[in-house]
């Protein structure tokens, strides 16, 4: 049988008897790659040295600024890429759809790698950047949208499973990517040419894993036991809105905006954790890290805790308990400062970075229950724009903010309070749009469950 042919949307229909928990492993081996983006600072140094090796050369290396677009390149094509491709990932299924998002990521790792040897930025650019960052945004909605499928039953868990992965990616590439350069470092090479490559031939395998290994439900198909409740809650609906219809609903813009503040203020502190925990507490570099490291378990944990949560306490409720708890949270950071308690500020700081994760994996169950499944994953796609929307302003709010702040006399050690103040404020918004979430207007639905074929 030809690749086309297994790559087939008919070929990925599961029989009858096949066991639904095969579909979790199949999106974590996607997910668990794609997700070492979150671990890319630890190229930043080294790609600093490409020329001088040990030190860097003014004039001839990069400089952090010329790499950190980079990684900023590859998130923004993870939410165009997402946006725009959503359609086609719907009309071709996630098994094609994951072949794809192999080939784009690990393909991007190659032309990124050629991009280091040669010294040429924008081969980076083009590879770990755009087509990288293409193969993220598939590779992210196809399992979720899968899973929600395979799950009805529990569709919070069911996300929260994948997007699991994708938070712990950081866990496993970044220790893998640093061991590799330490590895092929020589006199002429800081390593990350060769790791590049070696990582792209392991994650393709990984990937291939998943991919050969999903499968859909048939349209008929049920869990053993699953009876649809005849009087669903208030706001999961048995109709689906076609993703056309359903991005220029009401409903999909507060979601934009739940989304957008809660990743800002989350990303906010994910991306500066270290030297926050330095300048507020005093101390070394290395605390500031294994506080870093830390803050990413909670991340991973969070969203399959929060997310599972959520099946019982309702989608609108959990974001409810995202930003009100969030926003307390966040104010009670610099009372901990002033009161130098680093236990209980790692407390606040986990939990806020528990409930960031949480946002992520819930959102597609929250999307599910308002617009149905038929379109779920080209919905979710346009929706993680407000992702890369949050990327570029969490990060810029904590870094300018506090930079302000210092020039105006303020002691490094209270310049993030102002920031905490503005980010409680985001998530407080963020609760009245929750607030504001109501039912999609029948008008826009476009067929019934047992319509769909």
């Amino acid at each position: 049988m030809s690749i086309l042919r297994l790559l087939d949307s008919s070929q990925t229909i599961a029989s009858p008897g096949f066991n639904r928990w095969l579909i979790p492993p199949a999106a974590l081996a996607v997910h668990l790659c794609i997700g070492e983006i979150y671990g890319f600072s630890v190229f930043n140094g080294p790609l600093t040295r490409v020329i001088g090796i040990n030190t860097s050369i003014s004039g001839s290396d990069w400089t952090i600024p010329t790499v950190g677009w980079i990684y900023s390149i590859a998130l923004i094509m993870l939410g165009l890429s997402a946006a725009v491709l959503g359609r086609w990932v719907e009309r071709v299924g996630p098994r094609a759809t994951m072949f794809a998002s192999a080939c784009c990521f690990c393909g991007g790792l190659v032309i990124a790698s050629l991009g280091v040897s040669t010294h040429q930025i924008i081969l980076i650019y083009l590879g770990y950047g755009v087509v990288g960052g293409i193969g993220l945004g598939l590779g992210y909605i196809a399992p979720v949208s899968t899973l929600v499928k395979w799950f009805p039953d529990r569709p919070g868990m069911a996300t929260g499973l994948a997007i699991m992965g994708f938070g712990g990616g950081a866990l496993v590439g970044a220790p893998l990517a640093v061991e590799l350069m330490d590895h092929f470092r020589s006199s002429r090479s800081v390593g990350v040419a060769e790791t590049f490559l070696v990582m792209a031939g392991l994650y393709f395998g990984f990937m291939m894993f998943g991919t050969f290994l999903v499968r859909v439900p048939a349209h008929d198909w049920r869990p053993d036991g699953f009876v649809p409740s005849a009087t669903p809650r208030k706001l999961v609906t048995s109709a689906h809105v076609a993703v056309d219809r359903a991005w220029r609903t009401p409903q999909f813009g507060l979601l934009w905006l739940c989304l957008c503040l809660n990743v800002t203020a989350g990303i906010g502190i994910l991306g500066q954790a270290s030297l926050m925990c330095q300048d507020m507490f005093g101390v070394p570099a290395s605390v500031g890290g294994g506080f870093a490291g830390l803050l990413s378990l909670f991340n991973m944990g969070g969203r399959f805790f929060w997310s599972s949560l959520s099946d019982r306490t309702g989608r609108k409720g959990i974001y409810f308990v995202y930003f009100g708890l969030g926003a307390i949270l966040y104010a009670l950071i610099p009372y901990a400062q002033r009161i130098q308690s680093i236990p209980l500020f790692v407390a606040l700081t986990a939990v806020i970075i528990s409930m960031y994760g949480g946002g992520f994996a819930t959102i597609p169950a929250y999307l599910r229950d308002l617009f149905g499944t038929m379109h779920l994953g080209a919905i979710h796609g346009r929706l993680i724009t407000a992702w890369s929307m949050a990327a570029v302003v969490g990060p810029q709010l904590v870094n300018y903010v506090s930079a302000y702040q210092i020039s105006q006399g303020v002691p490094r050690s209270e310049s993030y309070t102002l920031t905490m103040e503005l980010m409680a404020g985001l998530l407080l918004l963020g609760a009245v749009g929750n607030a504001l979430v109501r039912p999609v207007a029948e008008s826009h639905h476009a067929v019934k469950t047992g319509d769909l074929d």
